[in-house]
This record gives structure tokens, C-alpha cells and sequence, in this order.
């Protein structure tokens, strides 16, 4: 009887012990992960010989560390805010030697600033992550979280996640426009070019799915032609850019298309479209209702518009980034991001195709 009683307490301690190692893994927060380019980057080319990077002052001025971070804004970005909508700290870097043991469970950022979806875009940057490499760095992340949790687990983790993509807008500003008669604008009109991204971009898609993603937000470009950058190049009254703007107007549309005819063919809502046109022309032409005084002038930048060139210490900067909805000639500032971000949550159809974050959210938290 003595023998027995023994070794109960000694099995019921191993099951505690035993389901205590899984505990973390079972009430996590959803992994998530990030591809795609300068907009979502948190900080990959930091850990590259490349121009396109953004880990000197004044970049991360309100960071909480006020540190710049290799995020292209003020403090936090797109990533950054959905991460604490799903209950997550920031994913690092997937270059960060940081991202290592239980930090790979919370997700990975693979996005490099520069890249678009074809691998001739964003030459001019020399070493960035192009999106096929992203996705290769993907399936080595999915080896090394194997080795720590095991085949099974790694592959429930990988389809549970969230998972965000943001490409498109450097095939036009860092390519087809980049300078005249450049070489795609020779191979294609407009209209055709437009066809063969959106042919392009479903390849990557499929590639994302094939490697376990099924819940995937896929933002479009936001308005090119409004951003200071193009202002300042390309608009002498202060209007959006004709050019950039029919080149959105052509891209997002087909994008929408090409994502429903997607989860058609897998029988899921697997990709979800979020229109960051829309998310951005709202402040962009209405910035007094949003709070902020200007949608023209980046913060941080110089000539007109506060568009030429890069953001650095020797730029204009202004006092107070809350009131700007551009943070440099071509990003959003901190408070932007929040706006675009509250609508991917929470937005109607207008904003967001099949559904928002949220539901995201609630249907997934039943399965």
C-alpha cells in the first residue's frame, strides 16, 4: 500500500510537469509573420551592405527606446501595431541574432526595404532580401523551429499563424518609374506590366500557401502618386502624380480579383485583401479630420515637401510627429500606421475583402 501511494504522486507530478511543458505552446499567441518590403521591414537590412536602410537618427526618434531600429518611421510600424492587436510583442528580425529558442515561437519579419515582386526591382539597393529569398529564409525558419518543437508541432504553428505580405509599390516607384524609359516600361505599357505583376504575385501567394500560411493579409499599394517623395518629383501644384495614381488605381483592383480567384481554387479564405488605397486616402485627402495639419509634407525629409532624398540628421525635422501623416518622403508616420491599422481590424468591406482582422480573430479563436 506504502508502494502505491508512493508512486502516484510521482506519475501525478510527471503529468503536471509533462503538460506544463506544453502550457506555453497550447496559450501562446498566435505566431505570426511578415514578408515583403520598406513598409513592413523591422529591421533585416540593418544586417546588410545596402543604401536602403533606416538605423540612423532621426529614424525611431519615438521608438520606446527613441533608438532607430532599421524601421522605416518615427517608432512603430505596421507589423509592430497588429502584433499587439493579436496580444504579441514585435517579431524580430529574421537576420537578428536575437531570433533564437523560444523567441522563434513567437514569429519571424523577413521583409526587406527595397523589394518588390519581381527580382529585377529595387536594383539600385544591391544586397536586399528579394521576396523569393524571403521565402526560402521561411522554410529554414520552419527546420529550425522543428529542431525545437518537433515536425508536428512546427507545422500546426505555421498554419495557425497570421501572416502579413506587402509587395507591390516598388515594381512601380523603385522600377517601371524609377527613370525614364526604363527597361520594364520598354518591355510593357502600363495595363500589360500591371497584368504580369498581378501573374507574379500569384506565384508568390501559391508559394506562401504550399509552405503552410492560411491566414494571410495581403495589403495593395497605397496612393504612389501621393506620397511626398512623388510630390516633390513629379507635381508642381501640389496634386497627386497622375502616372502613379492610374498605376495604383490599375494594381489594386487586379489584386482583389486575383486573390478571390485564389481561395476559389483552395476552397478557403486564405488570402484577405486589405485596401491601403483606401486606408490612406483618407487622411491623405481629408488630413484635418484625422488630426493631422499636413498630408503633403513628410516630417523629415528636405526641398520641397520635405520629398528629396533621404531622411537623416541633417534633414528638417518636425517637433511633433503626431500632427504629420508621412513620416519621411515615403513612409507613413507612427500615428498613420495606427489609423491603417485600426482598419485592418475593425474596417467594413470597403477596406477589407472577405473580412477584417477581428473576425479573423473570432472565427479562429472557435477552431
Amino acid at each position: 500500500m506504502e508502494k502505491h501511494t508512493a508512486i502516484v504522486p510521482c506519475l501525478f507530478l510527471g503529468l503536471i510537469l509533462t503538460l506544463g511543458a506544453f502550457a506555453p505552446r497550447v496559450e501562446a499567441a498566435r505566431a505570426f509573420f511578415v514578408f515583403g518590403d520598406s513598409l513592413v521591414d523591422n529591421g533585416n537590412n540593418n544586417y546588410l551592405a545596402t543604401t536602403a536602410r533606416a538605423d540612423a537618427p532621426p529614424y525611431g526618434i519615438d521608438y520606446p527606446t527613441h533608438l532607430p531600429t532599421g524601421r522605416f518611421s518615427n517608432g512603430l510600424n505596421i507589423p509592430d501595431l497588429i502584433s499587439e492587436q493579436i496580444g504579441s510583442e514585435s517579431t524580430l528580425p529574421y537576420l537578428s541574432p536575437e531570433l533564437t529558442g523560444e523567441r522563434l515561437l513567437i514569429g519571424a519579419n523577413f521583409a526587406s526595404a527595397g523589394i518588390g515582386i519581381l527580382n529585377d526591382t529595387g536594383i539600385q539597393f544591391v544586397n536586399i532580401i528579394r521576396i523569393s529569398k524571403q521565402l526560402e529564409y521561411f522554410q529554414q525558419y520552419q527546420q529550425r523551429v522543428s529542431s525545437l518543437i518537433g515536425e508536428d508541432q512546427m507545422q500546426r504553428l505555421v498554419n495557425q499563424a497570421l501572416v502579413l505580405i506587402t509587395l507591390g509599390g516598388n515594381d512601380f516607384v523603385n522600377n517601371y518609374y524609377l527613370v525614364p524609359f526604363s527597361a520594364r516600361s520598354r518591355q510593357f505599357a502600363l495595363p500589360d506590366y500591371v497584368v504580369y505583376l498581378i501573374s507574379e504575385y500569384r506565384k508568390i501567394l501559391a508559394r506562401l500557401y504550399e509552405l503552410g500560411a492560411r491566414r494571410v493579409l495581403v495589403t495593395g499599394t497605397g496612393p504612389l502618386g501621393c506620397v511626398p517623395a512623388e510630390l516633390a518629383q513629379r507635381s508642381p501644384n501640389g496634386e497627386c502624380a497622375v502616372e502613379l495614381q492610374r498605376a495604383a488605381g490599375l494594381f489594386n483592383p487586379q489584386l482583389v480579383d486575383m486573390i478571390n480567384s485564389l481561395n476559389s481554387d483552395l476552397g478557403a479564405d486564405v488570402f484577405v485583401a486589405a485596401n491601403a488605397m483606401q486606408m490612406n486616402l483618407d487622411f491623405v485627402n481629408n488630413p484635418r479630420a484625422y488630426g493631422f495639419v499636413t498630408s503633403k509634407v513628410a516630417c523629415c525629409g528636405q526641398g520641397p515637401y520635405n520629398g528629396i532624398g533621404l531622411c537623416t540628421i541633417a534633414s528638417n525635422l518636425c517637433p511633433n510627429r503626431d500632427i504629420y501623416a508621412f513620416w519621411d518622403p515615403f513612409h507613413p508616420s507612427e500615428r498613420a500606421n495606427r489609423i491603417i491599422v485600426q482598419q485592418i481590424v475593425t474596417g467594413d468591406s470597403k477596406y477589407m475583402h472577405p473580412m477584417n482582422l477581428s473576425t479573423i480573430m473570432e472565427l479562429d479563436s472557435r477552431t
